[in-house]
């Protein structure tokens, strides 16, 4: 998503929003980085398409500082896998995850752009009132965060399924709009997932590059408490994080988490209602020529969807 989505800041606040961020420790920062060199000296960011398998072995933001655009139609082409009427939940007999349920929260909804009344209604975060959901941000070439989250998710699920887990979407372009963040949350407890993570694309400043990880930060307010989440998420958010730099060959974030890749918030309603693990990924900057050229690449959504889903499979076997 783009830090000018309903779970992010606005673009006047984003800046000063860096102070709300939470550095991991060091060793982390220096793990993620030294994974990052030597993926960066073995292959770089070539453009193959991974293998369709997930190992085990390793292991709502507000988008853009500029708005999208007016029409983002987001509508998913032939090539981006997108299937739309299918249930988005399906289940696979046997595998190692089987018994796991994944919930996969592609960020925004193509049809948003059409219902900005609704989408701009306020809902409750339990630390504040936030937009249900926005349009999210787009390349200058105008290919939509929400197309991009869709076809990332519909590779997950592929993926997931194939080691056995239950996949569910919380949006396949299905409804008109949203759903709103609070949904978005409760669509995770209620499926009793034992892992959520919502996908998006950031919208910052040209030259601000890299993918970073969102950890729920500890927060007890209204109907947000997440302190039973807080440990479990950041593990979730580690293990995806150190799998997506392996897979993608992508940077950390140059301009949040210090290099890290990971980020704490306390301000998103899809994470501060949460009461399943659950993190929010920026897969790199839509704004930027570099990151955009990435986003747009079919063969670099196959190896980021195979680096955050190898993530989860790390995460949810231990």
């Amino acid at each position: 998503m783009s830090y000018a989505s309903p779970e992010s800041d606005s673009p006047a606040d984003r800046r000063p929003r860096r102070r709300l961020f939470a550095v991991v420790g060091g060793a982390l920062a220096v793990g993620a980085l030294a994974g990052w060199l030597v993926v960066e000296g073995v292959g770089g960011t070539g453009g193959g398409t991974a293998a369709p398998s997930v190992s085990a072995s390793t292991g709502d933001v507000r988008s853009s500082a500029r708005p999208a655009p007016t029409d983002p139609s987001g509508s998913p082409s032939a090539s981006d896998d997108h299937r739309t009427g299918r249930d988005a939940t399906a289940t696979t007999a046997s595998g190692p995850l089987r018994g796991k349920v994944v919930v996969i929260d592609p960020g925004h909804n193509p049809g948003n752009v059409r219902h900005t009344a609704e989408i701009n209604r306020q809902v409750d975060i339990g630390t504040g009132r936030k937009e249900c959901d926005t349009t999210g941000t787009a390349t200058n070439d105008g290919y939509a965060e929400a197309r991009f989250t869709l076809d990332l998710a519909h590779r997950m699920r592929t993926l997931l399924q194939a080691q056995g887990a239950t996949v569910k979407l919380t949006q396949d372009a299905d409804r008109p709009f949203g759903p709103c963040i609070d949904e978005r949350a409760r669509i995770g407890n209620e499926a009793k997932a034992d892992a959520v993570v919502s996908l998006h694309a950031d919208g910052s400043g040209t030259g601000n590059r890299g993918f970073h990880v969102i950890l729920p930060g500890e927060v007890r307010a209204g109907a947000a408490d997440t302190r039973a989440i807080v440990g479990p998420s950041r593990e979730l958010g580690e293990r995806i994080a150190g799998n997506f730099v392996r897979a993608t060959g992508s940077a950390p974030s140059n301009y949040v988490g210090d290099g890290t890749g990971l980020v704490t918030r306390e301000d998103l309603g899809g994470l501060n209602l949460s009461t399943v693990p659950k993190v929010f990924i920026e897969c790199g900057n839509m704004r930027d020529s570099k990151d955009a050229a990435l986003l747009t690449s079919g063969a670099w959504r196959q190896k980021a969807a195979q680096g955050i889903s190898e993530g989860i499979v790390s995460f949810l076997r231990g």
